[in-house]
């Protein structure tokens, strides 16, 4: 497994994009959370849920690219190459295949494998905790998104807009992910991921000198 993982880190590192949020440290991430994750379900097979965790954003597209729900299906079939030059099995590759393609939040494709399962709660976990902060505001420069309402920072008086603010993504999408884990492992990482995430909402309340909405702390209980 060691020499297959050299393999897979070479190759992807040499296709994948320069999104400092999607490197090869996201991808080392994943794959140490599905093999934590892995351990305690038991019934997954590693060969593929390696190939899947470090091919599964071999196409990644802008956050806001009209056609972002296509990636993961992309990233799929872009996969195909690799796991036959490096002699995954026909069977081996489908399945690699659907928990890449399974694994994006947008495109919203069931996951129907312990591997698929596994590999999207692994991705998911990524976003949380203090990886999850620095992620946060790596794609939000990128895209050009302020840290938050000025007037309003916690959307305690508007409604939530994660179009213009940062912040404001983390109640729609990020502090909701802990209740959408498929595994007991994933969600128990979650959860203490969140809670690092509502400590740090609550200091940058403080420092904005305002509070935090109550509505953001109920979404932990």
């Amino acid at each position: 497994m060691k020499l297959l993982r050299a393999e897979l880190r070479q190759i992807v590192q040499q296709q994948m994009s320069q999104d400092p949020a999607h490197d090869i440290a996201h991808l080392d991430r994943v794959w140490a959370n599905a093999h934590r994750i892995a351990r305690d379900e038991g019934n997954a097979n590693l060969r593929v849920l390696m190939a899947a965790a470090y091919l599964h954003d071999l196409v990644n597209l802008p956050k806001d690219a009209p056609n972002r729900a296509e990636a993961s299906r992309m990233s799929a079939k872009a996969a195909v190459p690799i796991l036959t030059d490096l002699n995954y099995t026909a069977e081996e590759i489908k399945a690699a295949q659907h928990a890449i393609a399974a694994h994006s939040y947008s495109a919203q494709i069931p996951p129907e494998t312990p591997e698929a399962v596994i590999l999207r709660d692994a991705d998911r976990l990524d976003a949380l905790g203090a990886i999850g902060i620095a992620r946060t505001f790596m794609v939000a420069g990128t895209m050009d998104r302020g840290l938050a309402d000025p007037n309003d920072p916690f959307a305690a008086n508007r409604p939530l807009d994660d179009q213009m603010w940062s912040i404001d993504h983390w109640h729609l999408k990020l502090l909701q992910l802990p209740k959408e884990m498929a595994t007991a492992k994933g969600r128990k990482i979650a959860n203490k991921r969140a809670r690092l995430m509502l400590a740090y909402l609550t200091q940058l309340s403080k420092e904005m000198d305002t509070e935090l909405p109550d509505y953001w702390s109920e979404l932990l209980q």
